[in-house]
């Protein structure tokens, strides 16, 4: 139970930041997408970085157990998924996340998102038969791999004689740094 309070603490907090940020209006989404408004775009990579430093270097001092580090498996559909996700992010402003906070808003237009995307979620799982016979989800590229090699942690990767630590706090390091020098605009709208 206690599991349960803290992930719907943690769920609401993640979705008032989402709010605040204006990540649950499809407009700010679409004109990020469209490289007209950047605000969102940095404040994403400021956190994907903030959290990689963070985590990576728990690692590395020991404050965070390797153990409860998950790698997801790589595999086309992966790929292929990633595709239809960005078309239905650009299609509709939302993605799973920012359509669920919206949808927690009363924004009625999220809220039809998120039943496409339960009525697709379902479609999937009625045909995972024919999907998983098509091939689309053989493991590719390892399978669970990582860049670099984490210690303690189970998985292979990329590149044996870097250390995985270092790696996640190099690329954290460097979103962050993105997040400062990109513009607010790369063009301007109409």
């Amino acid at each position: 139970m206690e599991k349960v309070l803290l992930a719907i603490v943690i769920g609401g907090a993640f979705g008032f930041v989402l709010d605040r940020i204006g990540a649950t209006n499809p407009n700010v989404i679409i004109h990020m997408l469209r490289l007209s408004k950047l605000h969102l775009m940095k404040t994403i990579l400021l956190a994907i970085g903030f959290s990689s430093v963070l985590m990576f270097t728990g690692f590395l001092v020991g404050i965070i157990d390797v153990g409860h580090m998950s790698v997801k498996t790589a595999y086309i559909g992966v790929f292929v998924g990633g595709v239809l996700l960005g078309l239905g992010f650009a299609a509709a402003g939302y993605c799973p996340g920012t359509g669920l906070a919206a949808a927690a808003t009363g924004r009625k237009d999220a809220l039809f998102f998120v039943l496409g995307g339960l009525v697709g979620a379902g479609a999937y799982m009625a045909t995972y038969s024919q999907v998983k016979a098509t091939g689309l989800l053989d493991k590719v590229l390892g399978g669970k791999v990582t860049l670099g090699a984490v210690d303690g942690a189970k998985y292979s990767s990329v590149f044996e004689t870097m250390p995985g630590e270092v790696i996640g706090i190099i690329l954290g390091v460097a979103f962050m740094v993105i997040a400062f020098v990109l513009p607010d605009s790369f063009r301007k709208e109409a």
